[in-house]
């Protein structure tokens, strides 16, 4: 079982640079009242949402951050890889609070952070890698003109998402001169799992 502390990748060789240090938010506190139970625990590929997403960012960062509140104990039970678990008291307020529980758990001297909803299980780990080596202060994936998930953000902003009242969009809005869009062959980046539909899906393929 996973226990919950931070994930130190530096003596292990993170695939881009090691002289970057980079975190990763997984956002996992919905209530996933559509599906019907936890989306962090649905299988894909062998492995759940939480636990496929959070093998992809340790190979490109030194710290997963895994952000829960509904089915806490039951998310954190069945985690197999390793991440530093935060939860969200308040988890009815929505995905922005949610990721400010991220932030507020980064390492202190990291870079930069990759955010996504636990929602985006298909998403490449090259497109992950492609992000990663962007320079830019904010760095979103688009698959056929279409902007997704995960986001990759300098750390220097996350005192601006920690004080926006409103929406995480609202600050990326707000740096849209800065924002570098890259375009990927991946759909797995707008592949958001919300209801069974979405799921069977999926795993059709």
């Amino acid at each position: 079982m996973a226990q919950g502390r931070e994930i130190h990748l530096r003596q292990r060789v993170v695939a881009d640079s090691a002289q970057v240090s980079r975190a990763a938010i997984i956002l996992a506190a919905g209530a996933s009242s559509r599906m019907g139970q936890p989306k962090a625990l649905l299988s894909y590929q062998g492995e759940t949402f939480l636990d496929r997403l959070s093998g992809i960012f340790e190979r490109h960062c030194e710290t997963v951050i895994a952000v829960l509140g509904h089915h806490a104990e039951a998310i954190r039970a069945g985690a197999r890889r390793q991440a530093l678990f935060t939860v969200n008291p308040v988890p009815e307020r929505g995905m922005l609070s949610s990721l400010q529980c991220g932030l507020r758990a980064l390492p202190a001297g990291v870079d930069s952070f990759f955010f996504t909803p636990v929602d985006y299980p298909a998403i490449h780990e090259s497109t992950v890698a492609r992000l990663a080596a962007t320079d830019a202060i904010i760095a979103v994936p688009r698959y056929e003109g279409r902007r997704g998930h995960p986001v990759l953000c300098k750390a220097q902003l996350a005192a601006e998402f920690l004080a926006t009242p409103t929406r995480a969009s609202d600050v990326i809005h707000a740096h849209a001169g800065e924002t570098v869009y890259v375009d990927v062959a991946d759909p797995g980046i707008v592949a958001d799992i919300d209801e069974p539909a979405d799921y069977e899906r999926l795993v059709r393929g």
